[in-house]
């Protein structure tokens, strides 16, 4: 037991350290927000209505709350956990989102809704000085972390289905470090020993019974276990704990969402897409013209998608590739460098312009603002063939964003693609629903997002991984 001490000491220094730099992250914004507060009430105060100290101080006491929450919420904390452009991205959510609310909230605190325009130039100054000093000390905050805590050394116990789990693993290298591999047919013994000199456990691809047997020897031991999901695990993840007899009774109802919850989604949807399609209005105008002007040809394009109960709809997008891109009626996925792309729809698809249209399938009903990607119904029937869970992710109407599309990436596999799906479906809330949104956001820029289920994703399926 001794030998994990050191471990988890380290553990403990790397909580410590995350949360000395979330209260520093967390003072500075707060007081920028003070000081800026202070100065605008001190100039703006002549009549003596606006604020108060006891009414600072609510607005300060307010904004400590809603930044840690909301910050810890957006993953704006996480030193030394994810990439400094993740971080960097999440403070930026957080501050603009908390300043937001506080314009309104400093209205009703003072009474003083004449100085609403005066409120936003302030907050928005507030946010670029906090944005700005936030995003230059994550630096310092993140090399610090990666030189005083190394990667976790981790041992990986394999099956016989060969994968490339391990590389991802090591591709999070200031994170994870893959320093050793041993079967899972090994003598357990030699199992127990080696596992002994390492951080942490991953358990690649193994049978369930393999799998159950290894967990409980990490448990033992104190070693922290990482692996990949079967579908199963994912279906009894959030099972209901029932004490009724004198024995472990665990339930899932596998109902599906609520109808309150289906009720608020809906209404989420509608108000959400109708604001959008306001706000985005003139980019509508602005895309349809230039489409129009390039090749003379239709602004929109249709295609057949499945959605909530396998229902079939028609999509829309802005085109961005030549008219009868797929003339023999056949899906050909589109690559970076594909000819039959316009130079508009360069643009559009870059900049994610050419999705806005589904805003109109949103309000109409067939899609969600957040849920699994509707596919293509010849997609549908390859996969369903291939892996029979497939028709899971239509238990959830499609989505214009969702679980997959914030936290897959370009080369994902379908089978991995559909657990990030059910992921979302056996965990839904509104509030999740924010969180992808705010995540979705964050992954524009990145090119590792991923639209949906593509003819090369599915070619690293196999059944093990079920």
């Amino acid at each position: 037991m001794s030998k994990n001490v050191p471990s988890t000491s380290r553990k403990n220094s790397k909580y410590i350290y995350r949360f000395v730099c979330q209260v520093i992250l967390t003072a500075i914004a707060a007081g920028i927000f003070f000081v800026f507060w202070r100065n605008f009430a001190e100039t703006h105060n002549n009549t003596g209505y606006l604020m108060g100290l006891g009414n600072l101080g609510m607005a300060v006491g307010i904004y400590l709350i809603l930044y840690t929450v909301i910050g810890k919420w957006l993953h704006a904390f996480t030193i030394g956990v994810e990439r400094i452009a993740n971080i960097m991205a999440g403070q930026a959510l957080a501050l603009f989102t908390v300043d937001v609310i506080e314009i309104f909230v400093s209205c009703a605190i003072s009474g003083q809704f004449r100085f609403f325009f005066q409120f936003i130039l302030l907050y928005g100054e507030t946010f670029f000085i906090q944005l700005v000093i936030n995003c230059i000390l994550i630096f310092p905050m993140v090399n610090l972390y990666r030189k005083t805590f190394p990667p976790l050394k981790i041992i990986e116990i394999h099956g016989d289905y060969q994968n490339d789990l391990d590389s991802k693993i090591n591709g999070v290298h200031y994170k994870y470090s893959i320093a050793d591999s041993i079967s899972d047919k090994e003598d357990e013994k030699v199992i127990r020993d080696r596992i002994v000199g390492f951080d942490a456990v991953l358990l690649n691809d193994l049978p369930a019974h393999r799998k159950n047997k290894l967990l409980k020897i990490c448990y033992e031991l104190n070693k922290r276990v990482y692996y990949v999901p079967k579908i199963s695990d994912i279906l009894v993840k959030n099972s209901e704990e029932l004490n009724l007899i004198d024995a472990p009774l665990f339930l899932n109802r596998n109902n599906g969402i609520t109808v309150t919850q289906r009720f608020l989604k809906r209404l989420f949807d509608i108000l959400l897409s109708f604001i959008a399609l306001i706000i985005f209005s003139p980019v509508f105008l602005i895309t349809a013209i230039a489409i129009h002007l390039e090749d003379g040809g239709p602004v929109f394009f249709k295609q057949e998608r499945v959605t909530y109960g396998g229902r079939r709809f028609m999509i829309l997008k802005f085109r961005s590739m030549i008219v009868d891109a797929e003339k023999d009626g056949r899906p050909h996925p589109a690559g970076e460098k594909d000819d039959r792309i316009t130079k508009i729809g360069k643009v559009i698809r870059a900049c994610r312009v050419d999705e806005l249209p589904q805003l109109i399938n949103i309000l109409k009903g067939d899609m969600s603002i957040v849920g699994p990607r509707p596919e293509r119904w010849e997609h549908v029937e390859k996969y369903c063939e291939e892996i029979p869970e497939f028709n899971y992710r239509h238990k959830m109407k499609g989505g214009l964003t969702g679980y997959a599309q914030v936290y897959g990436k370009y080369n994902t596999t379908a089978l991995d693609k559909l657990k990030l799906d059910l992921l979302y479906i056996t965990n839904y809330s509104l509030l999740l629903d924010l969180q992808i949104i705010f995540e979705t956001v964050k992954i524009l820029v990145q090119k590792e997002s991923t639209e949906g289920f593509t003819e090369e994703a599915s070619k690293n399926m196999h059944d093990a991984d079920l």
